[in-house]
Formats: structure tokens, C-alpha cells, sequence
């Protein structure tokens, strides 16, 4: 952030340095709770509280018994399995849906394209226990309610939003001539949309695939309804955990989301930096 100019108020200057130190206090408030959970995962006792060998930084102290319950416990192995399987097919439904509505309301021709985006990103803005009572009256009348299938249409249904939002915003610096050049050229619509839109639309693409992910994988309200006992994920696993049995493992498993999301964050600045050079928008 660039240094205040030298004919600066003092008020400018007052509020220049203010705004940093809110700023600051609201950053720790957020991560006040990550910092806390993150060592209390290698804790050696089946404590929620830092011991007096943790605090004194003691090697007694710290242990890895958390982790190594996680990764020998049937039940948190079956919960991560069914969310490694559960996951990505919600994503590669919300990827491929969101992307087609992005590309189709995107065009200036279709009606009610206000309306209609307005709908596909309802399940963003409607409270998640209202989705989840609904889609478990709708599915146990379909036959979904209870099934991997009808988990797996649930969170697609909540990841689609935002696919359309990420792409949407791609494609507000996409150049129309090319797809209109291609098709000048005999270019048919899937080889226009794969071999010209698709490149360079693609960070916005993986990036909501990537949200689409997150949203999926760390969902647990909508499982609770949809899901049986067959389709317990990770974030079930873990609300039980909380419920019936107090257990540090379930810090350990929060330890390892976090470790995730923060590689999925860094992968998503990394496609906002590269979406924003191929339209221009910032220097190579």
C-alpha cells in the first residue's frame, strides 16, 4: 500500500494509521480461533485446554496421538472417504451447470436474464436450514432423500452460485469478436467454446470449481438432512464428535481443513493473478 503524500491532513494521517490498526484488530478477531485450534491438535493429553507442558513450550507437552487417531479410526477414515467421493462430483456438476448458465446469461439476447440469475443464486442467499428442510421433502418424495446421489445433487445445487458468479465475472473482459471470428472461420459451437472461450475463461471456470469444493466438502446442515448414516462426511464426522464425544482428534481433523483451504485459497489467487493478465487487466 503506497505511503501517505507529504501535503497529507492530519486528520488524513490520523485516519491513515486508524484504519490500519482496525484493520489488524479485525484480521486477529478472525484468526484468533485458527491460531488457537492449530496447537492445541498436537496436544499429548485429551484436553480442550493447553497444559502447563504446553505453555511452557515443554516437548512432554506436544504429541501427534491426535493425528495418528484420525488416520486409524474406521470411522473418521469411512467420513473422509465419503467426503473425498462426494466432493468432487458435486463440483464437476456445479462446473459444469454454472458454467453453461454463466455462458447463457452472459448473452445480451436472452430474457429475463436478471430474474433468472437471481434464482440460481438463491441457494447463496437463502438461509441453509431452509434449503436443507426443503430439499429433504422434495428428495424423500423423489427417492433421493437418504442416497449418495441425492448428497451429491444437494451440493451441487449449493455450489452452483458460485460457479456462475466466478465465471460471470470472467466473462464481463471477454472479448466477443474471437467466438464471432471463429465462427467466420467454420468454427462449430463446441469447437468455438472449447478451443477459443474455454482457455480463457478457464481460472474463472477452476476457481468456482475450487469454491464449489470448499462449499461441499465443509457442508453439514444439508447432509444432516439429505444424507444417512451411509453418507456421514468429514463436517458430520465431526458435529457428532462435538455432540457425543469431546475428542482432540476432531482439532486435528480441523487442523488438516484449515491446512487445506489455506492451499486452495493461494491456488485461487494464483488463477485471479493469471485470469487478470490474459484479459489485460494487469501487467504480465
Amino acid at each position: 500500500m503506497s505511503a501517505l503524500p507529504p501535503y497529507a491532513t492530519t486528520g488524513q494521517r490520523i485516519w491513515h494509521y486508524a484504519f490500519r490498526v482496525i484493520c489488524g484488530l479485525i484480521f486477529f478477531f478472525l484468526i484468533a480461533p485458527i491460531l488457537i485450534i492449530i496447537p492445541l491438535s498436537f496436544n499429548a493429553e485429551d484436553f480442550f485446554t493447553f497444559t502447563p507442558e504446553m505453555l511452557a513450550l515443554s516437548p512432554e507437552g506436544f504429541s501427534l496421538k491426535h493425528y495418528r487417531d484420525f488416520f486409524s479410526s474406521n470411522d473418521w477414515q469411512q467420513a473422509l472417504w465419503n467426503s473425498v467421493t462426494i466432493a468432487p462430483m458435486a463440483t464437476l456438476l456445479s462446473v459444469g451447470f454454472g458454467t453453461l448458465a454463466a455462458i447463457g446469461l452472459s448473452q445480451p439476447h436472452v430474457p429475463f436474464r436478471r430474474a433468472i440469475m437471481a434464482i440460481l443464486i438463491s441457494p447463496m442467499i437463502v438461509p441453509l436450514i431452509i434449503s436443507a428442510a426443503g430439499m429433504f421433502f422434495f428428495y424423500s418424495r423423489i427417492g433421493l432423500q437418504g442416497t449418495y446421489w441425492g448428497v451429491v445433487l444437494a451440493h451441487a445445487a449449493l455450489g452452483i452460485p458460485f460457479v456462475i458468479i466466478t465465471v460471470t465475472a470472467t466473462l464481463v473482459g471477454f472479448d466477443r469478436s474471437l467466438t464471432r471470428a471463429a465462427a467466420n472461420l467454420g468454427a462449430d459451437p463446441v469447437t468455438t467454446f472449447f478451443r477459443v472461450q474455454m482457455p480463457l475463461i478457464l481460472p474463472g471456470v477452476i476457481s468456482g470449481g475450487l469454491f464449489a469444493f470448499i462449499t461441499s466438502f465443509d457442508e453439514v446442515v444439508v447432509v444432516l438432512f439429505v444424507g444417512s448414516a451411509g453418507q456421514k462426511t468429514l463436517p458430520w464426522q465431526m458435529f457428532t464428535g462435538l455432540r457425543e464425544q469431546i475428542s482432540p482428534t476432531i482439532l486435528a481433523v480441523a487442523t488438516i481443513l484449515v491446512a487445506l483451504s489455506i492451499v486452495l485459497l493461494a491456488t485461487l489467487e494464483v488463477l485471479r493473478r493469471r485470469g487478470e493478465r490474459l484479459r489485460g487487466l494487469s501487467p504480465a
